[in-house]
């Protein structure tokens, strides 16, 4: 009876490592039908289409303020230099390849669904929204927040670029 298990045992076992080994044969896995062609232009009914972000800057807060102070780090040199900007205008930075276009300052950045805005006219969220070219190419478009500088930052190898705060008219 001894020898017959042990048979059933060895056999069992080959058994087992001879199917357990094999590797498993994988399915195809079945395509999704192609979506049905809509209208030209149409977006697929599946796909999300991100809303345009709408800029409205409150009538408390347009002709408020003049200026921006800037602040342009040379990681290279190891220096910084503050800037005096004005609100929608271009300003070419000296010594570098650097223009730099300041468009809206907002006090008190806030963001609703689609609408950027100011909640106020009082400098509790200062944010500016800029574009930064250099040799004539557009390398950063986006706000810069004085109070959160690592949100959506300017990014380069050289140069650092972060909003200090925005300056009342006189």
């Amino acid at each position: 009876m001894k020898a017959v298990m042990k048979i059933l045992a060895v056999g069992f076992a080959v058994t087992m490592v001879a199917t357990g080994c094999k590797k498993k044969e994988e399915k195809p896995v079945a395509q999704a039908p192609a979506p049905a062609m809509e209208a030209p232009g149409a977006p697929a009914p599946d796909v999300m289409v991100p809303k345009e972000t709408t800029l409205v800057v409150p009538e408390t807060v347009k002709g408020k303020w003049s200026k921006v102070k800037l602040v342009l780090q040379d990681k290279t040199a190891q220096k910084s230099t503050e800037y005096l900007i004005n609100i929608g205008s271009e300003f070419n930075v000296p010594d570098t390849k650097l223009k730099i276009v300041v468009g809206e300052f907002l006090p008190d950045f806030r963001m609703d669904g689609a609408t950027i805005t100011s909640g106020s006219n009082e400098p509790n969220n200062p944010a500016v929204k800029i574009e930064v070219l250099e040799n004539g190419k557009s390398i950063f478009k986006g706000w810069l927040y004085a109070k959160f500088p690592a949100i959506h930052p300017f990014e380069h190898e050289r140069y650092g670029l972060t909003l200090k705060e925005g300056v009342r008219k006189g």
